[in-house]
């Protein structure tokens, strides 16, 4: 969208060279298997977009859930928000599935959508989708320029 003064703002497709780190379990799967990968649906970053923060939107599918950990325990230089949102119209609240996410070390096994705040340095995850029974809307962000 860069033909307009400020299209280069707004962003329409995922990053093209997309590199996730090693403790993220989709950089370790056979990227042919789209049964079992949620669909990312937006990346940003400052290499994306000059100037921007980190962020992400991933759909995740029935198909997905499984006992596999799809982020292994890491931490950040930065602050993270990491939410999951069911899609359960006539309620919001219920996450359509079961999401297990790790913070320092206490297991939190999450049937309701939510937000976590994730301080800097905070050890985080390990994160697995165990059940997915609706499609389940994955949104990260993150004032990193870059994820790492």
């Amino acid at each position: 969208m860069a033909e307009t003064k400020y299209g280069q703002y707004i962003v329409t497709d995922i990053k093209s060279d997309l590199k996730l780190p090693s403790y993220r379990s989709e950089s370790r799967q056979d990227p042919t298997d789209t049964r079992s990968l949620p669909t990312r649906v937006m990346w940003l970053d400052s290499q994306v977009v000059p100037g921007a923060f980190y962020s992400e939107c991933v759909w995740i599918w029935p198909e997905c859930a499984s006992e596999k950990v799809v982020a292994e325990a890491h931490t950040h230089p930065f602050e993270e928000v990491i939410t999951f949102f069911g899609t359960n119209f006539k309620d919001p609240h219920d996450l359509c599935g079961e999401v297990e996410l790790w913070l320092e070390g206490e297991k939190h096994v999450m049937t309701r959508s939510f937000l976590a705040y994730i301080p800097a340095g905070m050890k985080h995850c390990p994160l697995i989708v165990r059940r997915v029974d609706k499609p389940i809307f994955h949104f990260t962000v993150g004032p990193g320029k870059e994820y790492a």
